[in-house]
């Protein structure tokens, strides 16, 4: 299958192309090195597709429609287009807001209809627990969603209403995964495992919102990743949880790095965010039933895969800092 990949350079969408060319699939990806946080994480992670063949990469934003033309004249007809490209971030996107709208939403809008006149059948989009609030728990794909804390997660909910109408007026088949708090190798330098990692290691504190008991349902990339190629066979509509229906508290999460690192970490308290929901926990049965799909990767197991690639690029990796 060729596979039009957007998002290609980012912490996930690397991983998804890793997926798909071992799988046979020819995939062209996309990314327009957004300056997010630092770019070299994701040269890096360019630089270590490069050699997998069957995928090629062309610079660019989805944003865009003239580019996706023309991209389209030159490497098209694709028989999937998977969107990776994002803005992502809770607390980030109260900042700007504006960007995280254009992106996310605008961004989906121009590959839908890219689909519809191009004649692709196949859409998966990236989007995101956030959506589900404070709702109940474990979080089912069809309880209400029409709650957002957060303008990422608003954006998230009207691109997938958007994907929803393309698959109703014009028969596109979508697949729209949910992924739950995703971690892992050369992970996104905003998120807690990351920069917990990062200043564990390098003696520096970190910064914790709240008292830390707060749960998140952390799942690892590469089980991300596999999820996401497999929902390429699905038809019609469907929305799934990507999640490791295990949720753990930070507070164990620090204790396991530390544990890793062999390192005390120094933690600055902060007051909890009001977007930040106080536990994420994924119903994953759907997932199992129409996928075949479940977590394989355990979160130590997982954290130890983290720390063990953050100290292999401790000299480039320890210079990559965002705001908390």
């Amino acid at each position: 299958m060729k596979v039009l990949l957007t998002g290609c350079a980012g912490f996930i969408g690397s991983k998804v192309a890793e997926h798909l060319v071992r799988a046979g699939h020819e995939v062209l990806g996309v990314d327009n090195l957004d300056p997010a946080y630092p770019v070299v994480l994701k040269a890096w992670r360019l630089k270590n597709l490069e050699p997998a063949r069957g995928f090629s990469f062309r610079p660019g934003s989805i944003l865009d429609r003239a580019f996706l033309e023309a991209l389209w004249a030159e490497a098209g007809p694709f028989e999937a287009v998977i969107n990776l490209a994002a803005r992502a971030g809770v607390r980030q996107s109260l900042r700007r807001p504006h960007s995280y709208y254009e992106v996310n939403v605008l961004g989906s809008l121009n590959l839908l209809e890219l689909c519809r006149h191009r004649g692709v059948p196949t859409f998966i989009l990236a989007s995101t627990s956030s959506l589900y609030g404070e709702g109940p728990r474990p979080f089912r794909e069809d309880q209400p969603t029409d709650r957002p804390l957060s303008p990422y997660a608003a954006s998230k909910k009207a691109a997938e209403v958007l994907a929803y109408t393309y698959h109703r007026l014009f028969g596109l088949d979508v697949a729209v995964l949910r992924y739950f708090t995703v971690y892992g190798p050369a992970g996104r330098p905003d998120m807690s495992i990351f920069r917990f990692v990062r200043r564990i290691a390098e003696g520096l504190p970190i910064v914790v919102y709240g008292d830390g008991t707060q749960e998140r349902d952390f799942t690892y990339v590469g089980d991300v990743a596999r999820g996401t190629v497999t929902a390429l066979r699905l038809r019609g509509f469907e929305i799934i949880n990507l999640g490791s229906d295990r949720p753990v508290e930070l507070n164990r999460v620090i204790l396991t790095i530390e544990g890793i690192l062999g390192r005390q970490a120094v933690i600055d308290r902060r007051p909890r965010h009001p977007a930040d929901v106080g536990a994420t926990w994924a119903n994953i049965s759907k997932a199992r039933d129409l996928l075949g799909w479940q977590p394989e990767v355990d979160l130590e197991t997982g954290l130890e895969l983290t720390v063990s690639w953050y100290l292999a690029n401790r000299d480039w990796a320890k210079d990559v800092e965002v705001e908390d």
